[in-house]
């Protein structure tokens, strides 16, 4: 009864927390956005006011439309993030469900060399990577990037989802088999809606560093025709000049989608938290 008495008071408390954290967290977001419709000179004089009739101005998202190929860069980043998001979840999914429901020769030395990738920045092989990439016809296209942040985000998913997939009951699975579904049938329509709080776990902490990354856009796809949103925002930042009112027009137009999609996930990761994760 105690327990039961409880599980009201950890879901409000759990609600009142992501709550704060959103909050805080949305606080740099709602400067850059205020500050986007305001003169240059109000964005260093008061840079926490809200835009009035003296200092609103739109000068910043008409430099963004005008420079550049904005909804091309939009697009890349959009099928670079999304299509990474799916071949992390899938592959990572489908590795730890081996990991966890199969016993072979080397499972765990195979968990620890897919932990080393955690704790090992992929950015150590950038040279190697870009070697790679020359050598196979990739470099200027959206599957290099593709590529390399599937394989940057394959570590942590496996690391996250295995755990998870060892809570699945057994009774379950097995129930499945005796029924005569396929090992394949039984990882999409058993093991992974138990799962999704995880997934969404996975895809909310892979999703911002795809989206904000700036490294390997520069190093493997400059192209004007490849170039992400992040790349392409740097042409407002110069060495001696930056345009700030379109740099944070620029910002401000980047948030809106990756807010959407955190959205979209965290809803999974909220649910998993206050109602349980596998159960």
């Amino acid at each position: 009864m105690s327990t039961a008495r409880a599980n009201p008071l950890n879901s409000m408390a759990a609600h009142v927390a992501l709550i704060t954290y959103t909050l805080i967290a949305l606080f740099p977001v709602f400067v850059i956005l205020i500050n986007s419709f305001k003169t240059r000179k109000a964005i260093f004089r008061d840079p926490l006011a809200l835009p009035d009739g003296d200092t609103f101005t739109m000068i910043g998202y008409q430099t963004v439309m005008k420079q550049g190929d904005f909804f091309l860069y939009f697009q890349n980043s959009m099928i670079v993030t999304v299509a990474t998001l799916f071949f992390v979840l899938l592959f990572g999914a489908m590795a730890a469900f081996a990991l966890a429901e199969y016993r072979f020769k080397g499972n765990l030395l195979m968990g620890l060399y897919l932990a080393l990738g955690i704790m090992i920045p992929i950015r150590i092989g950038t040279v190697a990577i870009l070697e790679m990439m020359v050598s196979t016809g990739l470099v200027n296209s959206l599957w290099a990037l593709i590529l390399v942040y599937t394989a940057q985000g394959l570590p942590l998913a496996v690391f996250i989802l295995s755990e998870f997939m060892r809570q699945v009951s057994e009774d379950l699975k097995n129930a499945g088999r005796i029924d005569g579904l396929s090992e394949y049938t039984i990882f999409f329509r058993l093991v992974l809606p138990l799962v999704r709080p995880a997934m969404a776990t996975v895809a909310v902490f892979n999703m911002i560093p795809i989206w904000n990354d700036l490294w390997f856009p520069l190093i493997l796809a400059p192209a004007e025709e490849t170039k992400t949103l992040t790349l392409g925002s740097q042409v407002f930042i110069g060495q001696f000049v930056t345009d700030w009112n379109a740099v944070l027009s620029a910002l401000s137009l980047a948030i809106l989608p990756v807010m959407i999609l955190y959205v979209i996930f965290s809803r999974q990761l909220i649910r998993g938290i206050t109602s349980g994760a596998v159960k």
